[in-house]
């Protein structure tokens, strides 16, 4: 069995308008719920093998906060180019990509991208993944090249929103 979680970047900042799309960092309350979404996944209990994510700035900052929360070796984060603005077609192209070695991988990339995935995977109709969600998806499969529309199971959906008080 695979298991695919898929997170949205955590909240970005717009304070910059000089910066490039690439460069933006998080914001406050983005440098808040990644880590408290690496502990909800922590205490759901949810183990990744590889993360791989988008090396934009708001992107690989999400993954590794999130990981420094798992206990996963920040060195041991997958950047990919081809993450970063991913149509439906790239993500897919990404997915099929994922090296079998490893059944449980974290993606961490963007929207619209994420949501049409996390859609097109499960059959499911969420209208936008909010950001920092986690959503696992399971396939009763062995092959990630065997990964596509309608071969997912959406098993989790959680957001920060979930957990303020």
């Amino acid at each position: 069995m695979l298991q695919l979680t898929l997170i949205r970047h955590a909240k970005s900042s717009w304070e910059n308008p000089a910066l490039s799309d690439f460069d933006r960092p998080l914001n406050k309350r983005g440098r808040k719920n990644a880590p408290l979404m690496g502990k909800v996944i922590r205490k759901l209990g949810l183990v990744f093998e590889q993360i791989v994510s988008s090396p934009a700035l708001r992107a690989i900052t999400t993954a590794r906060l999130i990981a420094e929360k798992l206990g996963f070796p920040e060195q041991d984060i997958e950047q990919r180019a081809d993450l970063y603005g991913a149509s439906l077609d790239a993500l897919l192209d990404c997915v099929s990509s994922l090296d079998n070695r490893y059944s449980k991988i974290a993606m961490v990339a963007h929207n619209p991208g994420i949501t049409a995935l996390c859609n097109h995977l499960t059959g499911k109709s969420i209208t936008n993944l909010p950001t920092c969600a986690v959503a696992l998806i399971e396939f009763d499969l062995d092959d990630w090249r065997a990964v596509d529309q309608d071969t997912g199971r959406l098993t989790l959906y959680e957001y920060p929103r979930k957990y303020m008080d």
